[in-house]
């Protein structure tokens, strides 16, 4: 694509999918594509953990951060209209927060500097699924709030997906056409 054709292309809406884990966030990301037929970003941390040959640590997640934006911008450069992101930094923010009181300094400012058109924010109301990579099966509602609570207090454009299979997904649709 030349540059001339960059210019006119539309510029895509940013869609991160947050929230607590074990809530379908990976399989509302592909069905959105799908949808829109455009693209998706997976969470990256996913692809790492699993190659991992060690328990994570917290410098881990920095190497995480940076990757996951790298598959961001790369999905973004072949998307249409639509940019659906199976997670985001702030996720990432959360989950460091939580496990070592922190968080590393050039994650808070590419959260700062990034912006999403909007939010995703997945309830908990379908059933835990156990993950090797699942870490609080008993804490969802705990980080659900935390996850809203952050939306709303950096005034953020978000709404709460709800329901089962279908229903997810048509929620999630019904919420996107209001941005």
């Amino acid at each position: 694509m030349g540059l001339h054709d960059m210019e006119h292309k539309t510029e895509i809406k940013r869609i991160a999918i947050i929230g607590p884990e074990s809530t379908g966030k990976s399989k509302l990301a592909q069905e959105l594509a799908v949808s829109y037929y455009t693209e998706w970003v997976p969470e990256y941390a996913r692809f790492y953990l699993d190659r991992l040959d060690r328990d994570y640590q917290e410098a881990d997640l920095l190497e995480i951060a940076k990757a996951q934006l790298t598959w961001e911008d790369d999905r973004a450069a072949s998307a249409d209209k639509y940019l659906f992101c199976d997670t985001n930094l702030i996720v990432l923010k959360i989950w460091s927060h939580d496990k070592y009181g922190r968080t590393d300094p050039w994650i808070l400012d590419q959260i700062a500097q990034r912006k999403y058109d909007f939010y995703l924010l997945s309830d908990i109301d379908i059933p835990w699924t156990d993950d090797p990579q699942r870490e609080h099966p008993y804490r969802r509602k705990e980080f659900f709030n935390i996850y809203l609570n952050y939306l709303k207090s950096n005034q953020l454009p978000y709404g709460i997906v709800k329901g089962i299979e279908d229903d997810r997904l048509a929620c999630a649709i019904k919420l996107l056409q209001n941005i």
